[in-house]
């Protein structure tokens, strides 16, 4: 079980350690780190997102997996806002912490050592969160009136195009149907080679972002716990509803991963007050560091 988990969760841990001693030793600039998530975000990870949902089984009845995840943010979205006024907490951007998942940033690469041919089991639970978060979730936390400008921002991302393309190529069957060919096993070589770097490079630069100096500790854990309260209900009545309804078609180890996610990373691009954007950022690096001991586990019990 130890070689298990080490051959596993080690990577991890030596790409954030690579990412956090490049900024303590000047060798990364920001503007440099910049480049390199430019890299991961719009290059290689779309080629494995592409991959990913193309290969994906599609049905009436898987397509309720996604619908689900969408709900699962609106009701976290709106929980949050009930916490908010609960605990009368005076950030207005601390509900969207409550909701969406940095799967692009974070879930693909951690996933994809754990289970590395079986990222259509995360990509089908992403596919809902990504819908969320270029809809409702953007909308919302950018104020009224800019609905086209965030419709054009969504469309010009390569992860929705490669989530388009993907979708389109696994649910028409045109990968299948291109398999006899050896046009399929061209498209996943390309592709898997591309897409290599993509977790190295994502997690590197989540390394350098990783700050703990300076946090406002009672706020930060009042909206990290918030979070794991919120998700941890939630996801508990999507592994029932898994159970009951949906007869185990979600992966254990896909939904546990991506329910402990942190929000989207985006969030502090937002925030007006400069306090406010320190506690935000404080509080994703918590979640990171959650959500890597919770990947640990996963590791260890092989989910």
């Amino acid at each position: 079980m130890l070689t298990r988990v080490l051959e596993t969760a080690l990577p991890v841990f030596i790409a954030l350690f690579l990412g956090i001693l490049c900024r303590k030793k000047q060798m990364l600039t920001r503007s440099g780190v910049d480049a390199l998530k430019k890299v991961a975000v719009d290059i290689a990870l779309p080629a494995e997102i592409l991959m990913a949902f193309a290969g994906t089984q599609y049905s009436i009845g898987g397509m309720r997996i996604p619908v689900m995840m969408f709900a699962v943010c609106l009701a976290a979205l709106f929980l949050g806002r009930l916490l908010r006024k609960a605990l009368r907490i005076r950030s207005t951007r601390m509900p969207y912490l409550m909701t969406g998942f940095e799967a692009g940033m974070m879930g693909y690469g951690l996933y994809a050592l754990l289970h590395p041919d079986g990222m259509a089991d995360f990509a089908i639970l992403d596919l809902g969160q990504v819908l969320f978060v270029f809809t409702v979730f953007k909308l919302s936390i950018s104020g009224k009136g800019k609905g086209t400008q965030i419709f054009r921002e969504a469309f010009s991302s390569p992860v929705l195009w490669a989530i388009i393309i993907g979708v389109i190529l696994g649910a028409t069957g045109i990968y299948e149907a291109l398999k006899p060919s050896g046009v399929s096993a061209v498209l996943e070589s390309v592709t898997d080679f591309i897409a290599a770097p993509a977790g190295c490079l994502i997690l590197l630069t989540v390394g350098y972002d990783l700050e703990l100096k300076g946090i406002h500790w009672s706020r930060v854990l009042t909206y990290t716990g918030s979070r794991i309260l919120i998700m941890g209900a939630l996801g508990g009545l999507v592994w029932l509803l898994n159970t009951t309804v949906l007869g185990g078609a979600i992966r254990p180890g896909a939904l546990i991963l991506m329910m402990s996610l942190p929000a989207p990373f985006l969030i502090p691009v937002f925030a007006d007050v400069e306090e406010e954007k320190s506690d935000i950022a404080s509080t994703l690096s918590v979640m990171t560091l959650f959500c890597l001991a919770v990947f640990a586990v996963l590791a260890a019990a092989g989910l």
